[in-house]
């Protein structure tokens, strides 16, 4: 497959059930999606002030992971990308691993270099980026202390 095709993944284990099944088994269950690792960040809602969880795909940049807002291609920000604008503190499951963490948006210097660590691991975020006029951020989630 060449970095530019797009291949439909297997949509099983999505969205709430996804988050249960992590939960519940430290990752053992969940952390290889369709062959990449996920990890579950958990935001504030910006609206409700409540904890709400999502299955991202992840890569790692050194300590930092890296998630991306893509949203499939989709023309407006995932939920949890706003609820990270409103508020930069979150928590992340990695596997068994919970971690406070801080989010920052990869700016326009960074972000090239980002972007090719990310698609080397979903390479379906530049079939995404091709569907939508947004340009689809990256964000940094870097350890907190």
């Amino acid at each position: 497959m060449s970095k530019h095709d797009y291949q439909a993944p297997d949509l099983l284990l999505l969205g709430e059930e996804h988050v249960r099944r992590y939960q519940e088994t430290n990752g053992e269950v969940g952390y290889i999606w369709n062959g990449v690792p996920i990890l579950l960040l958990t935001t504030t809602g910006r609206k409700t002030g409540q904890p709400r969880t999502t299955p991202l795909i992840h890569a790692r940049d050194g300590d930092d992971y890296l998630v991306v807002a893509s949203m499939g291609g989709a023309p407006q920000h995932p939920q949890w990308y706003l609820n990270l604008v409103a508020n930069a503190s979150a928590q992340i499951q990695d596997r068994s691993e919970h971690i406070a963490v801080m989010a920052h948006i990869a700016g326009e210097d960074d972000k090239a270099g980002l972007w090719k660590i990310v698609t080397e691991q979903w390479p379906n975020y530049d079939v995404y980026q091709s569907r939508t006029d947004r340009v689809i951020p990256v964000v940094v989630l870097s350890p907190s202390a």
